[in-house]
C-alpha cells in the first residue's frame, strides 16, 4: 500500500467528482435526534439541543501525512479524497462563519475522537470535531455512508441546523476545499430566523419558520 502524498496539495482535476445519488434529498427539515457525541476537546455534544445556528460539515475520513493510506486507489473513489482541504477551509474561515452568523461549527467523521484529537491538534482548529464511531447518529439520520476497506465512512457533506432541525444540505460537495466559501455565501444570503426549510428559500419580511 502506499504512503499519504501532501494531503493539501490536489489536483481536483485529476480526482473523480461524486455524483448527486439522492441519499441526502430526505435530510432538509429533519430533527436531530438526541445523540451526544464525544469531541476533540474533551466535551459531549448533543447537537439537537445546541440554540442558533450549527454549522455541520461532514467527512469520510482524514489521513496522517506519511503514513499508509488506507486502500491504494483511495484517491479514485469518488468523494474520498479531500477531507483534510475540506477541514482547513473550515477552520481558515472558522472568523467570518462566526460573523455570518453560525453560533457553532463543528467536524463529523466516524474515526475515533483520539484519532480526531491527533488531526484536530496538528491542523490547529479553532472548533472541536465530533466521533460518531458508533454511528448513533448516521443510523439515526440515514446520513449517506461508503464502505471501505470494511469501514463505514460518511460521505461528504454539509448541515445548516436551526435549533436542532437541519435547514440547508450542501451534498455531494466537490472540491471540498471551496465547502467552506460555499457555506459562507449561503449564511451571508440566508441569516438565522428569516429561512424557510420548508421551502428551501429565504421567508419574506423576517417571518420565522
Amino acid at each position: 500500500m502506499t504512503k499519504q502524498p501532501d494531503l493539501l496539495k490536489v489536483d481536483w482535476s485529476a480526482i473523480p467528482a461524486p455524483d448527486d445519488d439522492g441519499a441526502a434529498a430526505h435530510l432538509p427539515g429533519a430533527a436531530i435526534q438526541p445523540v451526544a457525541l464525544p469531541a476533540t476537546d474533551g466535551s459531549s455534544v448533543t447537537l439537537s439541543s445546541l440554540p442558533g445556528r450549527t454549522v455541520l460539515f461532514i467527512y469520510p475520513r482524514t489521513g496522517v501525512p506519511g503514513q499508509i493510506s488506507l486502500v491504494d486507489d483511495w484517491d479514485m473513489i469518488p468523494g474520498a479524497r479531500g477531507c483534510t482541504p475540506q477541514t482547513c477551509s473550515f477552520r481558515d474561515l472558522f472568523t467570518d462563519l462566526k460573523t455570518a452568523g453560525a453560533d457553532a461549527v463543528f467536524g463529523l467523521s466516524t474515526q475515533s475522537s483520539a484519532y480526531q484529537s491527533e488531526m484536530a491538534t496538528r491542523l490547529h482548529l479553532p472548533f472541536p470535531v465530533l466521533s460518531d464511531e458508533s454511528l448513533e447518529l448516521t443510523r439515526a439520520l440515514n446520513l449517506p455512508t461508503m464502505q471501505v476497506a470494511g469501514m463505514t465512512l460518511l460521505k461528504r457533506m454539509a448541515l445548516i441546523i436551526d435549533d436542532g432541525r437541519i435547514s440547508y444540505v450542501f451534498y455531494p460537495v466537490f472540491p471540498p476545499d471551496r465547502n467552506a466559501g460555499e457555506v459562507l455565501e449561503w449564511l451571508k444570503a440566508n441569516p438565522h430566523g428569516e429561512f424557510c426549510w420548508k421551502a428551501l428559500l429565504p421567508c419574506g419580511g423576517g417571518a420565522k419558520r
